[in-house]
């Protein structure tokens, strides 16, 4: 078994999928990451349309089959009819997360009174942390800043990869005890 930690990043958009529109939602991912994760990982990215269905079958896709440790989606989260990443996310997950959600639409709301409109959510699917975000890169970054110093201790408590962070960008935190994933 590898020693690389896989993570899922996957933009719900349906212009994105089309090609209509440039994803700039999943880059941001992959970079926010690159910055605060020092341990070997790969992303395994997908971009899709604003499907239930398809967004329940990718999610079940990158923890089941590809084995990622945390799914982090961007796109879908909003109160518009096609928005639905958050319904989609549910209904493949064993546990939710409502801190994670709670945490990111507060600081969201320091920067913008429409954050209150965002439904963001987290919840667990075996051994992978899955985390909806909203679509702006601006808007990713505050989000993940606020609840990433979390992220490794869920991912250390459902079995999935130790993820190490680089501490002068985020640091981890994990209880005295804990010990290494």
């Amino acid at each position: 078994m590898s020693n690389v930690a896989r993570i899922g990043i996957l933009t719900v958009s349906d212009r994105a999928s089309l090609g209509e529109y440039e994803d700039k939602g999943g880059p941001a991912i992959h970079e926010w990451l690159t910055q605060a994760i020092k341990n070997p990982w790969e992303a395994v990215a997908r971009i899709i349309s604003d499907d239930e269905a398809l967004i329940e079958a990718t999610l079940r896709e990158l923890s089941d089959d590809e084995a990622c440790c945390l799914i982090v989606t961007t796109g879908g989260t909003g109160p518009a009819p096609r928005d639905v990443t958050p319904e989609a996310t549910e209904k493949v997950c064993s546990k939710m997360l409502p801190g994670f959600g709670e945490l990111m639409r507060s600081v969201s709301l320091a920067s913008v009174p429409t954050a209150i409109l965002s439904r963001q959510t987290a919840g667990v699917r075996g051994q992978c942390l899955i985390i909806n975000l909203p679509g702006k890169p601006a808007a990713i970054a505050e989000c993940l800043h606020a609840v990433f110093s979390a992220m490794p201790y869920c991912i250390d408590l459902i079995g999935g990869a130790y993820l190490e962070t680089n501490p002068e960008f985020c640091a981890a935190f994990r209880p005295a005890g804990a010990g290494r994933g």
